[in-house]
């Protein structure tokens, strides 16, 4: 027998039942922060039933490809990325050997992994590829002072172009992609394919995985149209 799918207080009554009250606030702030307390309860809740769709999807397509990635370690495959773990999760990095540095927003993104690498290794393993030569990446590691995150080179560029980290005019893009390991078959999971953006908007996932987004969208001011993060900070 399927488990009961328990029933959910409206978020409205939720929302209006919501005991919390701020210093010096108005009746008019009130009642526009009770309602947006309902969008956000119902926000919660549809995130949790996308993941809950995600996790349900069938198997993916076998991973066939002979890819070979240059670690810190020496060379490996896809397979071996997985080490001890049966869930894999790839970060395609904008970080080609055309750049003379690499993609600001990728690298903002990664700085906040960075400081969840170390617990996210104990549920699943976590690999960032990009298609510079590894010692080029190991010396961008040690500037930005990553110790957690592992990186790889991707050696002939299959990965890239087989699981989205390329457009068809042969342009970076930021990738992540989910693979599993079952009964010792290494399948592809899941991708981010949110390639077009609303307008206004530039590309973004839902949820999207950057904190830094997440922090400026509770703000008046928001993410704004124009403004991205730098690779380097005045003192």
């Amino acid at each position: 027998m399927d488990a009961k799918i328990p029933t959910l207080v409206p978020a409205q009554d939720l929302a209006r039942d919501n005991p919390i009250r701020i210093p010096n606030e108005s009746a008019d702030y009130r009642a526009a922060r009770t309602a947006l307390l309902a969008e956000e309860i119902e926000l919660r809740r549809h995130i949790e039933r996308v993941a809950a769709q995600r996790r349900a999807l069938p198997p993916g397509g076998p991973v066939t490809g002979d890819y070979r990635f240059g670690g810190e370690a020496g060379v490996i495959d896809l397979a071996g990325l997985f080490g001890r773990h049966d869930t894999l999760v790839t970060y395609s990095y904008m970080f080609g050997p055309q750049r003379a540095r690499p993609c600001p927003m990728c690298t903002n993104l990664l700085d906040a992994w960075e400081g969840n690498a170390a617990d996210i290794d104990q549920k699943v393993s976590l690999a960032v590829i990009a298609r510079s030569p590894i010692d080029r990446l190991t010396a961008w590691k040690a500037e930005r002072g990553w110790r957690d995150l592992r990186l790889f080179s991707d050696l002939t560029g299959a990965y890239f172009q087989d699981y989205l980290g390329l457009t068809p005019e042969g342009e970076e893009v930021p990738a992540i992609n989910v693979f599993t390991r079952r009964d010792g078959v290494v399948r592809h999971f899941w991708s981010g394919e949110m390639t077009s953006p609303d307008p206004g908007q530039d590309p973004r996932g839902a949820p999207d995985p950057a904190p830094l987004w997440m922090v400026l969208d509770m703000t008046p001011e928001g993410r704004g149209a124009d403004w991205y993060p730098s690779l380097t900070y005045s003192t």
